[in-house]
């Protein structure tokens, strides 16, 4: 009597005789629009405890900012590149700095493990956390907006260039700030990197740009917030150049899409490790 191997028999267990059971199929990978939906409310929910009193850090901060510089700003281009920058460092302190930071601490914990286990496209990952780490910079910097206009007497009417200003500029600086916090190679190191981009965002775009050395200019013009802060300075002109805010707007917005996709490749480097 031959003996036939259990593992040459097909479509029986071994020794019962019985139909194997089918194999359990995997659940298709979510596609990217409704996958990002998903993260956005998930990390919005999980980020709304923790960050709104960092929020409210941020804008006291930016507040104090030209308060201070009220006594120094001399003349209208300089209260507006005041305002501006101000403005714009509400969006550095929470996309750039505070996503550096999460995902310096997700890496080092592990927690990138939980991610990669989940059928939704890496990028959905980090553009939702981007987003919703974007979204709470809109109630600090409209109020740093509208505080700055009135104390340095600034008109009002164009402050709707902020619907563009902010959504660019936190493309921007939280492609930044993810890339920074995942490419760090330990959670310290991505914090200090986080602090280090929001003391650039802070000293290169508040500080007028006619009173820099030529060096430091140079290094502004790498910085991505200075569009945005250069659109919003210039829309409290007399008679705003269009144009010229349309094409710092650019320039933020393909920074943006540079930076995150960095984000993105940072991410699947630092899932697979």
């Amino acid at each position: 009597m031959t003996v036939v191997p259990a593992d040459t028999v097909t479509g029986e267990r071994a020794g019962t005789g019985a139909p194997d059971a089918p194999a359990a199929e995997l659940a298709p990978r979510a596609r990217l629009r409704p996958a990002l939906g998903a993260m956005y409310r998930a990390q919005l929910s999980r980020a709304r405890v923790a960050r709104i009193p960092l929020l409210f850090v941020a804008t006291f901060q930016s507040v104090g900012i030209m308060v201070l510089m009220r006594g120094v700003a001399d003349g209208p281009d300089e209260a507006r590149a005041v305002v501006a920058g101000s403005s714009v460092l509400v969006v550095a302190f929470v996309a750039l700095n505070l996503l550096a930071q999460y995902f310096g601490q997700l890496r080092a914990g592990g927690g990138l493990d939980h991610y990669a286990t989940l059928p939704v496209p890496p990028a959905a990952v980090v553009l939702g956390a981007a987003a919703a780490y974007a979204s709470f910079t809109v109630p600090g910097a409209v109020v740093t907006a509208v505080a700055g206009s009135l104390l340095f007497q600034l008109p009002l009417a164009n402050l709707w260039v902020l619907v563009a200003v902010i959504p660019l500029s936190g493309a921007a600086l939280s492609g930044l700030g993810a890339a920074l916090g995942l490419l760090a190679p330990r959670q310290e190191l991505a914090t200090l990197l986080g602090q280090l981009g929001m003391s650039a965002a802070l000293l290169l775009g508040v500080l007028p740009a006619d009173r820099l050395p030529t060096v430091i200019d140079w290094a502004r013009d790498l910085l991505p917030s200075t569009y945005g802060v250069e659109a919003l300075a210039h829309s409290f002109d007399a008679h705003p150049d269009w144009l010229l805010i349309c094409a710092d707007l650019g320039v933020c917005a393909a920074v943006g899409v540079l930076s995150l996709a960095v984000a993105t490749w940072a991410y699947r480097r630092a899932a697979v490790r």
